[in-house]
């Protein structure tokens, strides 16, 4: 998912979440019609409605497969732009040394032909192969940062058998316009992540 699509999503949950926070303090006084509302203190016992938080950006700068992730991207991309290159670099050679015979008058009719074709399917085969570099670097890209996104969700889902949070939620800069630091759990979620990443690559 693209930070744009991560960004519309977050917005969706925290209308959502907001719209749970009325329905579940909000109980109509069935005697006078009117309306009470409720608040929680969120420090109080296990029943209370806490809401924990995240700092992805800070996840992505220090959780060590992020990282990989981030090096293998960039490497991908050099990859791809020089094999690129070196195919540019193919196709301007061989078009010039046609272009220099056809000036000179060395090529006749036929040969004439058989350059064009031959340019003509140099062309072909550099739009082909950019094409097929662009897919594989969209599904490595998208496998990889949904395990990523799994691994977080299976370590939040363990953490939060003992904190008891009602939601755990990613914010992305500029989502929310307040904070309590003290519901605050990025430092927690880097450190569990780069603990089981470390063990996983023991184990390797």
């Amino acid at each position: 998912m693209n930070k744009n699509g991560l960004l519309i999503w977050n917005v969706v949950l925290t209308l959502l979440v907001g719209w749970l926070l009325i329905s579940k303090f909000s109980s109509k006084d069935k005697k006078t019609g009117s309306v009470e509302v409720t608040t929680r203190d969120t420090t109080g016992s296990s029943s209370d409605f806490k809401i924990a938080y995240f700092r992805m950006d800070s996840v992505a700068a220090k959780f060590e497969e992020a990282k990989l992730l981030k090096a293998e991207l960039l490497k991908r991309e050099e990859d791809n732009n020089n094999e690129l290159n070196r195919l540019t670099k193919e196709f301007r050679d061989r078009y010039n040394y046609y272009q220099q015979k056809d000036q000179n008058g060395q090529m006749n009719d036929q040969q004439t032909l058989a350059a064009s074709e031959e340019i003509k399917k140099m062309d072909e085969n550099i739009k082909n192969r950019k094409a097929q570099m662009e897919q594989e670097y969209s599904d490595f890209y998208i496998r990889r940062q949904n395990e990523i996104k799994s691994k977080i969700e299976n370590f939040i889902r363990d953490y939060n058998k003992t904190k008891k949070y009602s939601y755990v939620m990613s914010d992305d800069p500029g989502l929310f316009y307040f904070q309590d630091s003290t519901f605050d759990i990025t430092s927690d979620v880097i450190r569990g992540l780069n603990k089981l990443y470390s063990a996983k690559k023991t184990k390797e």
